[in-house]
């Protein structure tokens, strides 16, 4: 039953932070509306929040050693939780920004908190239970929080998005107070503060986050602002492997964790899966909505079966995944994955509404198989004491791959777009006989019906057409991205257990 008590008390915060995350996208063009701001402009209520999160989350277990994991616990919590109120009476743009990045500080420490904490509670042959419950919470946020958005944004104001982080953040604290303890060898420790790697960290972090946020918008390396930050950031990053491996006493992050072989390709896996996740969560609401004419609540329902699959498949697969070499279920996964995206690539103009729901489930249950069996091998060497340095490491590779996976697809479908519209615009000339065809029986049609010229629909479905296959190479290159971590399943040591501990490693 205290089991039961900690999941609950870890997963409230989890799943309210990783909803944050996108639950603000739907809701954009209400606050810009009401503050008076440009789409530019408004965008960076999303970016700072990344950031703030993005640099916060490997630090978390530093932070944890040097205030108490249960101390930093609440503080993230109420820190969370309070600037979710400010956010809401926020006056304008840039207060409303400004307590973005304080909520984005108190989020970045409760999913890496929240993982650690969960493996703690289960015996390490029952991992696949506790990743299949984190599971859950990590994938059916994103999914959620575009409908919870919309619907509180169309039917209330923009601000209430905020005010119901409220209530649940004031019940977590409470019961993080009465649940949560911790271990004695996580109490608070007297460490010399890692100045530099703090400095190198937080460069690198986050000037790679609003790269990646803003690279597509900016026109990448055409823009000098992504090219300073893209160098910043290199250099950050390169420094920071070399001060903490060699020089720091007491690590901001620890790196040497990436000895581990499990570890090392648990997280590559980790970081494409979180792409094709994310670039296909991305794409398939604007496929809808762009080129199909869907409303927001159509293009929700397309996703809805999708949380139903999973809330199935991540039990079965925890079970599994304790049962058999979590290697079988993770390879099913990876293919499952895979072939979701590819049958996105094959979307078309005159697919009906269970063309797109299917491969959306498809995905679903792929990601239930991958998230699960990939946490247990991931971490299955690790020693528990070192747990709360692991689960930061792999929260901020599982975000970035999902910032990685935004930034790419955006790009490919808005390059490609422009590369077959201009192919496709080479036979609409006079001198083409299907294009004479064409506008004459649209002029007949549209005489009666439309004030818009022939040429013009024509050249509208024109681009819509473009777009289409814009988006179908998206599809097949996430597909081809996730198929090839196939090749990594042979690398990993399978982890077989007895009572207390990893008995033996098997390839």
């Amino acid at each position: 039953m205290k089991r039961f008590w900690i999941v609950l008390t870890v997963m409230l915060p989890t799943f309210i932070e990783i909803l944050d995350t996108t639950i603000n996208n739907v809701a954009l063009r209400h606050i810009q509306g009401d503050m008076s701001a440009g789409i530019d402009e408004s965008t960076w209520i999303i970016t700072s929040y990344l950031v703030a999160n993005a640099v916060v989350i490997p630090m978390a277990g530093w932070l944890s050693r040097v205030f108490g994991r249960k101390n930093y616990l609440i503080f993230s919590i109420s820190l969370f939780t309070f600037a979710s109120l400010l956010c809401g009476i926020s006056w304008d743009l840039n207060t409303l920004i400004f307590f973005r990045i304080l909520q984005g500080i108190g989020g970045g420490g409760l999913q890496p908190l929240s993982q650690s904490i969960l493996l703690e509670s289960f015996p390490k042959h029952q991992y696949g239970k506790a990743m299949a419950i984190y599971g859950m919470g990590i994938i059916l946020a994103p999914i959620f929080g575009p409908m919870i958005g919309g619907w509180i944004s169309d039917n209330f104001s923009w601000r209430w998005i905020y005010y119901i982080n409220i209530p649940i953040g004031i019940i977590s604290i409470l019961m993080t107070y009465l649940v949560i303890e911790d271990p004695p060898y996580l109490k608070r420790e007297r460490l010399k503060i890692d100045y530099p790697g703090i400095i190198f960290l937080s460069l690198g972090i986050g000037c790679l986050q609003v790269v990646l946020d803003k690279g597509e918008r900016e026109d990448w390396f055409d823009s000098n602002l992504i090219v300073t930050l893209s160098i910043i950031s290199l250099i950050s990053l390169i420094v920071l492997v070399w001060w903490e491996l060699k020089r720091a006493e007491h690590p901001v992050v620890n790196l040497r964790l990436f000895k581990d072989k499990n570890f090392l390709f648990g997280n590559l896996v980790m970081f494409f899966t979180f792409i094709n996740l994310f670039g296909s969560i991305i794409l398939l609401p604007i496929y809808l909505q762009n080129l199909m004419g869907y409303t927001a609540y159509l293009a929700g329902l397309v996703l809805g079966p999708a949380g139903i699959v999973q809330l199935i498949a991540f039990p079965i697969s925890g079970k599994i995944s304790d049962r058999i070499n979590p290697k079988i279920p993770l390879a099913f996964g990876i293919v499952m994955c895979a072939y979701s995206t590819y049958l996105m690539s094959l979307f078309n103009l005159q697919a009906d509404f269970w063309s797109f729901v299917y491969p959306r489930a498809v995905l679903a249950l792929g990601m239930a198989f991958v998230i699960t069996p990939l946490a247990v091998m991931t971490v299955a060497f690790v020693p528990k004491e070192k747990m709360q340095d692991a689960t930061p490491l792999s929260a901020v590779i599982r975000n970035i791959g999902g910032s990685v996976g935004t930034a790419v697809v955006t790009t490919i479908v808005s390059q490609r777009a422009q590369f077959h519209q201009y192919r496709l615009i080479e036979n609409l000339t006079p001198y083409d006989l299907p294009y004479q065809n064409m506008i004459e029986k649209l002029s007949e049609y549209l005489s009666t019906r439309s004030l818009l010229s022939p040429e013009a629909a024509l050249y509208r479905e024109l681009v819509r057409q473009a777009n289409s296959i814009a988006f179908n190479e998206a599809f097949w290159i996430l597909s081809v991205a996730m198929f090839s971590m196939l090749l990594t399943i042979f690398f990993f040591k399978r982890p077989i257990y007895k009572k207390g501990g990893i008995k033996d490693a098997i390839h």
